[in-house]
């Protein structure tokens, strides 16, 4: 594995059998946060900017998308 390669994670809080994303942030240094389907490893990705990904996830933190 290179320093290139996403090392995927997907949260502690996902306990819904499965039906999550996938991070991998050790690209951060390179501007990049990589998501991806935990139900589909080999299928595409999404690349967002480290501040893009930072804002969603205070906006989720803060429940501006509201209750699931």
């Amino acid at each position: 594995m290179t320093a290139s390669e996403p090392v995927w994670f997907t949260s502690s809080y996902s306990s819904n059998g499965g039906d999550c994303i996938e991070v991998a942030g050790n690209l951060v240094a390179s501007d990049a946060v990589p998501v991806r389907d935990s139900k589909d490893p080999e299928g595409p990705s999404l690349v967002f900017p480290v501040g893009a990904w930072s804002a969603f996830v205070s906006a989720v933190r803060g429940g501006e998308f509201g209750a699931v």
